[in-house]
């Protein structure tokens, strides 16, 4: 295998280093090589973000014939050394707001639900202690980490008592009173002060790595290799610290993505730009080498749950979803927020059908306004997004959704989707020839207000940037085409073939002339394109149109491809595209 020169530099490194690998880059090649130009006697230690990967990553290896090296998960290391030696049992789901009330007999000196809202604080304060380096929860300030300004003054009336709970949480956990979460098992360990026994630990997707993680990883006195990309850094909100910036290790860098083109590149740099004046961001240029023009995998990508669920329900209302979908992980978690309520809870609130309702927290609200003020002292998105569906659809989304499970294949039959559905978060480490991003992250207007607003009201740069980051990780997951919603397309952004921009008005009078900036960039590509077609691509104009050309290209149309993504893929002329469409679809009539 051909490696290019930053490969090889990385390969033939010593010592301590990080590597920063943009998305496609080949990462897990360079580090694969890595470990293969290590003597076979020394022990390597690869360590995963997650199980998935971790599969993967040991299947890779193996197949390598690099039997010296172990892969693990910090969470896999963490059980092995910790749960099983004090015979904890662990609890998958974590605690809910209502377990947390009644276990910890909570009061809210007779603010209505304000037990709830202590409940859910307590519950986020615990998760930022066990994902800190730190040894006392004394040690850390929770309104470090509380932005909303109702939350804050909610927390700071309450503060002494809400940390006083969560360390006797905690205490319930350590002694084994009550089962233990994830998180607690990773910080035992970390507390603990574990050696492990390696020559060499290699540090997979450092930026979304907890302060825990990393200080368990820098204590170590093997060689460490710290790899990721600093601007996929997407899990702040599980206290992630982006520990590639925080490494003061040789930095080499994978700056060549062999996934997608230049123009996508382009596009993830302009999004990038974005950080400017909120962060000491210097442009990491990043060079496309992919040239899959293939259409095979599509889908679908929102910020959230509940933005991908409204995305689907809209295909549904519009009659436009292809017969067969998947929704990356079980399809019923997109109903459901983090904590267990379901959308049907909320809809049953707001049909005052409260004998209907599962969720102890949601069956004590009075009301939706009631359900919205307490999301406004607990900053919980998810209710949040939840609350706007079940005011948008009502009544409607028991039949909605049934639709949507209706035409979800099983995970086993993943590869026959016309369509996968994915939020960021679950798509990370994976690649579609398509990508349609829903339009529901941050646009650059939406940035240019908050840094306006930074001298007015408290403006995180940090949340910012990782939604800059979300949007980012969403663009680079494509092979071949992005369709991208005009309010997220950077200004002055440049045609391009591989970019579809998506109008996000209601539906455009046919009869009418929009005179969007979708529109005219749209139809600039195709003009551009279609009479460059010659010079860019090998044309095919006048080769004969067979059975299995004319099958392909209705599948494409049907699926409602882009007549830029068409000229891209057949390597014909508009005007023959269309005419060919018109006499498939009508015959010889017209």
């Amino acid at each position: 295998m051909q490696l290019t020169q930053e490969q090889t530099n990385i390969v033939n490194s010593t010592g301590d280093i990080k590597i920063n690998a943009v998305a496609g880059s080949g990462k897990t090649t360079t580090v694969i090589e890595y470990a293969k130009n290590q003597p076979k006697s020394c022990r390597i230690l690869y360590i995963a973000f997650n199980k998935s990967v971790r599969l993967e990553a040991d299947k890779k290896f193996r197949e390598k014939g690099l039997t010296n090296v172990t892969v693990e998960t910090a969470h896999s290391l963490a059980y092995k050394n910790t749960v099983f030696q004090h015979k904890y049992v662990v609890r998958h789901q974590g605690y809910k707001t209502y377990e947390l009330v009644e276990m910890l007999q909570l009061t809210g000196s007779g603010e209505k639900l304000a037990e709830y809202v202590i409940a859910n604080h307590i519950n986020k304060f615990m998760a930022y202690f066990c994902n800190s380096d730190k040894a006392k929860v004394q040690e850390l300030n929770y309104l470090d980490i509380v932005t909303d300004e109702k939350a804050q003054v909610f927390v700071t009336t309450f503060y002494d008592y809400i940390e006083a709970k969560t360390r006797l949480l905690l205490s319930k956990m350590n002694s084994s009173k009550i089962e233990i979460t994830h998180d607690f098992y990773l910080k035992k360990f970390q507390l603990s002060k574990p050696i492990l026994n390696y020559d060499y630990i290699l540090f997979d997707e450092g930026q979304d790595a907890s302060s825990t993680m990393l200080d368990i990883f820098l204590k170590q006195k093997a060689t460490k290799v710290i790899v990721g990309d600093t601007h996929q850094q997407i899990y702040g909100w599980r206290y992630a610290v982006n520990s590639l910036e925080k490494v003061d290790f040789k930095t080499f860098n994978l700056s060549t993505s062999f996934r997608f083109s230049q123009d996508i590149a382009n596009l993830s740099m302009e999004v990038l730009n974005w950080k400017t004046g909120l962060t000491d961001y210097e442009q990491f240029p990043i060079k496309g080498e992919g040239s899959t023009t293939k259409h095979t995998t599509k889908a679908v990508l929102a910020r959230t749950n509940l933005g991908l669920l409204l995305q689907a329900i809209e295909y549904v209302t519009e009659k436009k979803m292809p017969q067969k979908i998947y929704f990356e992980g079980n399809i019923n978690s997109y109903t459901y927020a983090d904590e267990g309520a379901s959308l049907y809870d909320v809809l049953n609130l707001d049909n005052g059908k409260y004998t209907y309702i599962k969720d102890k927290l949601i069956k004590k609200m009075s009301n939706l306004d009631e359900l919205e003020e307490y999301v406004k002292k607990t900053e919980d998105i998810q209710l949040g997004l939840m609350i706007e569906i079940v005011r948008k659809y009502g009544n409607e989304i028991p039949s909605l959704i049934k639709k949507i499970k209706d035409q979800h294949v099983a995970h086993d039959e993943k590869e026959k989707a016309e369509m996968i559905f994915s939020t960021v978060h679950r798509s990370k480490g994976m690649e579609y020839d398509t990508v349609k991003i829903v339009n529901d992250f941050i646009s650059e207007e939406k940035i240019e207000k908050s840094k306006k607003d930074q001298s007015k009201v408290n403006v995180d740069p940090s949340k910012i940037i990782e939604e800059i980051n979300l949007l980012y990780v969403a663009v680079t997951r494509t092979k071949n085409i992005v369709h991208i919603p005009e309010s997220l397309l950077p200004k002055d952004f440049p045609p391009s073939p591989y970019i579809h921009i998506e109008l996000i008005d209601s539906k455009p009078d046919k009869k009418s002339q929009s005179t969007s900036k979708a529109k005219k960039q749209n139809d600039t590509i195709v003009k551009s394109y279609t009479a460059q077609e010659s010079r860019l691509k090998p044309s095919k104009a006048h080769q004969s149109w067979t059975a299995d050309l004319d099958k392909e290209l209705l599948n494409m149309h049907n699926a409602d491809a882009t007549m830029t993504e068409l000229i891209c893929h057949f390597k014909r002329s508009s005007g023959s595209l269309r005419m060919r469409i018109d006499k498939l679809t009508w015959g010889d009539d017209l």
